[in-house]
């Protein structure tokens, strides 16, 4: 706002503003690199390098993210030396004027460390370096492909890890020139010369045999002696490669523009071998482990046919006409047996009734006997009460014809002259039919 002699008076975030417009719009402080004396080093939690370079007259705070920070293999410690290379850049809610580092390297490297953060940043910014481009390796290869000097101890390591590790697989060498003048030419010349072996042997129909994964190898040395590693071409070799390549390129601590094109990059040539084969050992025991859960599992299943073969035999076993008469007789047979029983237990029943009636039997018999007796006099003497004796008594007569014994009843049956016998209740008698209303 103006104050009292039209001066505009600026807030502070607006004062920051102007400062950091100024800053960033100075093409020098965009990119630039410093020298100096690392003070202090702080790492916050999230992983970002907090510290200041100096020098006899001044000091500039600096920032290292985590992600940039990670991937170098120096690292800022308290008193050393460093050329630290970034932009300069205003940090407005603290008005702190700081250095943000892409990447360190010692002091006294000159300028082979400058040009290779110029086209490290510069490929990358290309793309080169992303990790999506980055392609698996296969995990069995047939035959492997290592470009190398054919003259150093690299391609001996190389073919001894692999011997020892994997030993079905086919090495082969492209071979070419790794330090000196004319390195990276030869080494971009052994990835072409691969190349067009890979694309032969598919036309001539034996894709079966071309490499699988490519080795790029050399020993350790210094940056000079590595610096064919960082040419441009060498690093665009990489990337247009048809196959996966695994860098070893000098020890763990050195790191090279074709380690970031790389799809794998491994600390030393040995452990590039070691990275692109299984260990035999391990594929053993994997097998075996494998084998044992398949006959695990084989020997489960097995079983289970088996219990199911089982089960189905025992029901056509009961299905079958023989089982099933074997199992009606059988039946037939506990019918018979509780039926025996059942009878057996019947008659020692009766005989324990009977056993326990003969002791009364006697005097049973003797009531039934007089009772029967009793029955016989009163049916006698009713018999006799009506038998013809007791009529005769009465003084009736029984007549019979003598000739035939019949029974006269009618006097129509006994004519006159007609021989009779007649009985009477003390005796009988003879008589002579004589005329009709006559008797003789």
């Amino acid at each position: 706002m103006p104050g009292a002699f039209g001066v505009r008076i600026l807030a502070v975030s607006e004062a920051a503003r102007v400062v950091a417009s100024l800053v960033r719009a100075d093409e020098r402080l965009r990119d630039l690199w410093v020298e100096g004396e690392v003070g202090r080093v702080t790492i916050s939690t999230a992983g970002h390098a907090y510290f200041a370079l100096k020098d006899e007259k001044a000091q500039l705070q600096c920032v290292w993210f985590r992600d940039d920070r990670v991937r170098s293999a120096f690292q800022p410690q308290t008193g050393l030396r460093v050329v630290a290379h970034g932009r300069v850049d205003l940090y407005e809610p603290q008005g702190a004027l700081q250095l943000y580092v892409e990447s360190l390297q010692p002091s006294g490297v000159g300028d082979l460390a400058i040009r290779f953060e110029q086209l490290k940043a510069r490929l990358a910014a290309e793309g080169l370096f992303d990790s999506g481009r980055k392609r698996p390796l296969p995990s069995r290869p047939a035959t492997i492909a290592v470009i190398t000097s054919p003259s150093g101890a690299v391609w001996k390591d190389i073919c001894h890890v692999l011997a020892r590790r994997w030993p079905l697989a086919r090495v082969v060498l492209i071979a070419c020139q790794v330090q000196g003048e004319g390195s990276a030419g030869s080494i971009v010349g052994a990835f072409r010369r691969l190349e067009r072996h890979v694309e032969d042997l598919r036309h001539d129909g034996r894709a079966a045999e071309a490499p699988a994964v490519t080795i790029l190898a050399r020993g350790g040395g210094s940056m000079e002696d590595l610096w064919s590693f960082n040419d441009e071409r060498v690093v665009r070799a990489i990337v247009a490669h048809p196959l996966p390549v695994v860098t070893g390129i000098g020890h763990e601590v050195d790191a090279t523009l074709a380690d970031f094109a790389a799809d794998v990059r491994a600390p030393t040539p040995s452990a590039a071998a070691e990275l692109v084969v299984p260990d035999r050992a391990e594929f053993t025991a994997a097998l075996a482990r494998g084998a044992d859960r398949m006959h695990a599992a084989a020997g489960r299943v097995v079983t289970a046919a088996g219990r199911e073969v089982t089960a189905e035999r025992r029901l056509l076993e009961q299905l079958h006409p023989a089982a099933r008469l074997a199992a009606s007789r059988e039946r037939a047979g506990e019918l018979l047996d509780r039926a025996t029983r059942a009878a057996r237990e019947q008659i020692a029943n009766g005989r324990r009734r009977d056993e326990r009636h003969a002791e009364r039997l006697p005097g049973l018999i003797a009531r039934r006997t007089a009772l029967a007796a009793a029955q016989l006099t009163a049916a006698a003497a009713t018999l006799a009460a009506l038998g013809p004796g007791a009529t005769l008594e009465r003084g009736y007569a029984i007549v019979r014809r003598t000739a035939d014994g019949s029974v006269v009843r009618d006097p129509n049956q006994a004519a006159a002259g007609t021989r009779l016998s007649v009985r009477v209740a003390k005796g009988e008698f003879p008589a002579t039919a004589g005329p009709r209303g006559e008797r003789s």
